[in-house]
């Protein structure tokens, strides 16, 4: 398996991992996808990540190093959309993603990389704790 930046040509490999995973079925379409993944290419440190294995996409998530000023300076990770394909899931696929994650923050000096997971996905959070990953204090959202 090889963990690498998304391209634009395996956008509909990771919509689709989206509507199977995450989405339940409600996804961009492949021009607004490829629209806001150009706009999240210009930011600095904001990239989508896809898992390969025989030249096929069974796994991704997106990665924010994002700078602060708090804490001296020091920048934070922030990992999102996490999936990994139905058929997939308990092959170390997730995991190795992860870790590929935590890699790229210690390579980036950052302080902490942190995710939030829906209250009722259970095996996600024993999935994550497995890996080091420690529960720490609340998530909180508003919908706008």
């Amino acid at each position: 398996m090889h963990i690498r930046q998304a391209q634009t040509t395996d956008l509909v490999a990771v919509l689709q991992l989206y509507a199977d995973v995450l989405d339940k079925g409600n996804v961009l379409s492949l021009p607004q996808a490829e629209k806001l993944f150009h706009k999240m290419q210009s930011y600095p440190n904001y990239r989508v990540y896809v898992a390969e294995e025989a030249s096929q996409i069974v796994g991704t998530f997106a990665l924010l190093i994002m700078d602060n000023l708090a804490h001296q300076g020091t920048p934070s990770g922030i990992v999102e959309d996490v999936a990994v394909q139905v058929d997939q899931q308990g092959k170390g696929i997730g995991k190795a993603m992860m870790q590929f994650a935590m890699a790229i923050c210690q390579e980036s000096g950052c302080y902490k990389l942190v995710l939030s997971s829906n209250q009722r996905r259970t095996e996600a959070h024993a999935f994550y704790e497995s890996l080091g990953f420690e529960r720490h204090g609340f998530s909180f959202q508003v919908i706008t």
